[in-house]
């Protein structure tokens, strides 16, 4: 797993915006980028990379869902320091 990991972060440095979180896509974008003669090793690369970018977009739909509800609870209590006032 160590080499997948690697691998897969060297590449999506090197290659930012080429990658996606489509597994398909992903193994296109590998076969111009770089050879991989073995299709198993492409695949758990191709795999490592979606899967992470799947799970930082996650993350990243996470945080902007808390930043959300913050902002709502502040409107709620202005609102209701406004009503009281």
């Amino acid at each position: 797993m160590n080499r997948i990991r690697r691998i897969s972060t060297e590449l999506m440095s090197t290659y930012k915006g080429k990658f996606d979180t489509d597994f398909e896509h992903n193994k296109k974008i590998l076969n111009e980028v770089a050879v991989v003669r073995s299709k198993g090793l492409k695949n758990e690369i191709a795999g490592y990379i979606t899967s992470y970018l799947r799970r930082e977009l996650e993350e990243k739909e996470a945080k902007e869902e808390i930043v959300a509800q913050d902002e709502t609870v502040d409107d709620t209590e202005e609102i209701e320091e406004q009503i009281l006032n």
